[in-house]
């Protein structure tokens, strides 16, 4: 049989998440205007992630050393993230793994010369 008031702690728990994230995203926000806090110029409002204004449209095309330049991040990146469980477990691998990862490593490297020398790391 159907009891509604089963859901009463899910419903409270709701009710307490909707308030307390709203309490968090709002109340920062009126203590600044009400201490003085929001003084908005043109240098705050400026742009701070790309280090220089739109010009163009958004949907204009971007070069590809950008995307290069990502994807170079993210495989390195993943080198590291592989690198720490090795490093905690080369005892327990013993030679095979450390011959694997050196295996690993060689092969990066390679590649990490090959886009040098590519020039996809220069930047014009």
């Amino acid at each position: 049989m159907f009891d509604p008031l089963q859901y009463l702690p899910i419903l409270i728990f709701l009710f307490i998440a909707v308030g307390l994230s709203a309490l968090f995203v709002f109340l920062p926000m009126g203590v600044s205007r009400l201490t003085g806090a929001h003084k908005p110029d043109a240098e705050k409002l400026s742009e701070y992630e790309c280090g220089f204004p739109a010009f163009e449209d958004s949907r204009s095309r971007f070069d590809v050393r950008f995307y290069l330049v990502a994807i170079l991040f993210i495989i390195f990146d993943l080198e590291v993230a592989f690198l720490f469980p090795w490093a905690v477990s080369l005892e327990q691998s013993g030679w095979a793994g450390w011959i694997g990862m050196m295996i690993f490593l060689a092969i990066l490297t390679v590649g990490f010369a090959y886009e040098w020398k590519k020039g996809a790391l220069e930047w014009e």
